[in-house]
């Protein structure tokens, strides 16, 4: 079984939506909401995982990988 590879998962509080929203830079955009911030992770996890699938049974190339490169700390640095 081939490794698939990470992306970055973001769920954030959207005070103009007054709900959770989840996305994935860097696969796709769009994503899914929420009052649970629980429920919208798994939900955007399910769809991540979906896309991947999409990929691989189309043999399409997946977009770079977005895990593993510290966004966290750096979006601390932004003004």
């Amino acid at each position: 079984m081939r490794r698939k590879p990470s992306y970055v998962k973001i769920v954030e509080w959207s005070d103009e939506d007054q709900c959770f929203v989840g996305s994935c830079p860097g696969l796709f955009y769009g994503g899914c909401h929420g009052d649970d911030e629980r429920q919208v992770f798994a939900e955007l996890c399910a769809i991540v995982d979906g896309i991947i699938g999409e990929y691989e049974r189309d043999g399409g190339v997946l977009p770079p990988p977005t895990s593993g490169r510290d966004y966290a700390n750096k979006m601390l640095c932004v003004v």
